[in-house]
């Protein structure tokens, strides 16, 4: 059985660029951030329009300069920016507070082209990264973040922030920390073992209720709180580790700083410098392991049985690739551990008050329904809506309906809808 989600080489998410309508225009755009950060972007437009309103997608890590919603969203009249981060499909360093300064270079850039409005299309991990945006963006100097959860000093305070007018969170999740505490396999005992494991905490331990797909799962509630409890436990080990290997070199780095170091023996001064430039990475083992998965009773949804990229979690909770594999201790922090990343959606949403539209996909092998209605009814925009689409995460056909037409022009419908509502065009 091939255990694979997606048949293709590319990102279900992408559109290719030799395959859009002849009225479409791209321009290439480099953007050059306050703090030197370098990232791209694609602008769409409509040939024979000028647009008075666009709307920009980005997410953290994955590229979305050719996001799916871009072509339809200019063909409907409007322009479309999607973008690159710096650090553009690999979230090995990604920290999410410098992140800032690539959106705003994107919204200098819109600004200074002229037009009216911006709206933000958070797709996936672009919705917490947007709303961590305007969260700032709304916050008055000197009150905004000064550091990373690392303890890196950054300048947001003296960074140009521009609002966005409006956001569309499609398919969008609450930040990649939570994302993480539900994925996380709370059985590892060993970091440094990928195959160590407490059965009376594995999910696919037939003794817990695991059955092999496609057959469906059953876990007690009881099993459920202590696996909860569990995958909590080990964000906190984590956390703790990568604040361990930060403070190591940082010891060394002070000690290079000190003025007795010159006095140090110079077998002694050449290991404090390889020690104080050393950085360690952390390996992240197993990240395919939320009960969800394998149990559809569990926030109950039109999904099937398997994960984001795969018909076999069990087999491949284990394989070398998955999300947060392989990061620095600051990106850990940063992003991926629900203790301290500030990008999450509960955490920012409460400044958030433009109009606001929640769009999610029915069958979304990775963000439930459940989480989509906390993220709506935590927002305080007066202008708010909700509305559900039948496909998966992609916004691709669902595999367990003969047939279906997927879920990516009712969506776009829907948005481009409540686009003319409320902006030029």
């Amino acid at each position: 059985m091939d255990r694979r989600r997606y048949q293709t080489t590319g990102f279900p998410s992408t559109v290719h660029l030799g395959d859009l309508s002849s009225d479409i225009t791209c321009e290439f755009v480099t953007l050059k951030a306050e703090d030197g950060g370098v990232s791209r972007g694609i602008l769409y437009t409509k040939k024979g329009t000028k647009p008075k309103t666009v709307v920009t997608m980005m997410h953290p890590r994955t590229d979305h300069t050719l996001n799916y919603t871009a072509p339809m969203l200019a063909q409907a009249g409007f322009a479309a920016f999607g973008r690159s981060s710096r650090w553009v499909n690999n979230d090995v360093a990604t920290i999410h507070e410098t992140l800032l300064f690539d959106v705003a270079a994107g919204m200098k850039f819109l600004r200074d082209r002229g037009f009216e409005k911006v709206v933000f299309l958070g797709n996936s991990g672009g919705g917490s990264l947007f709303t961590f945006y305007q969260n700032q963006v709304v916050t008055p100097p000197p009150k905004r973040l000064a550091d990373t959860p690392a303890g890196d000093p950054i300048n947001l305070n003296g960074a140009t922030l521009l609002p966005g007018d409006g956001v569309v969170f499609l398919a969008a999740h609450i930040g990649e920390g939570e994302t993480m505490l539900h994925l996380i396999d709370p059985s590892v005992t060993d970091e440094g073992d990928p195959l160590s494991c407490d059965a009376t905490l594995d999910m696919y331990n037939p003794a817990n209720g695991f059955r092999t797909p496609p057959e469906q799962s059953r876990y007690s509630p009881e099993f459920l709180a202590r696996y909860r409890a569990a995958q909590a436990a080990r964000v906190a080990r984590l956390d703790a580790l990568a604040r361990h290997y930060l403070t190591e070199q940082r010891y060394y780095q002070e000690v290079l700083q000190d003025s007795s170091f010159s006095r140090l023996l110079p077998e002694r001064q050449a290991f404090v410098q390889r020690r104080a430039a050393l950085g360690r990475y952390m390996v992240i083992y197993r990240t395919e392991a939320d009960p969800a998965m394998c149990d559809l009773s569990i926030d109950p949804s039109d999904r099937d049985i398997g994960s984001l990229v795969s018909l076999r979690p069990d087999v491949d909770n284990y394989a070398e690739w998955g999300f947060g594999r392989y990061l620095t201790p600051r990106a850990w922090l940063s992003t991926w551990s629900a203790n301290t990343s500030r990008a999450e959606v509960l955490h920012n949403i409460g400044k958030v008050t433009v109009p606001t539209l929640v769009v999610y996909y029915t069958g979304d092998n990775c963000i439930y329904p459940g989480e989509t209605r906390r993220l709506f009814e935590a927002s305080p925009a007066t202008d708010k809506q909700l509305h559900a689409v039948e496909g998966d995460h992609f916004g691709l056909p669902l595999r367990n309906r003969p047939n279906h037409p997927g879920g990516r022009e009712p969506a776009l419908k829907i948005i481009t809808d409540w686009l003319k509502e409320r902006f030029p065009r």
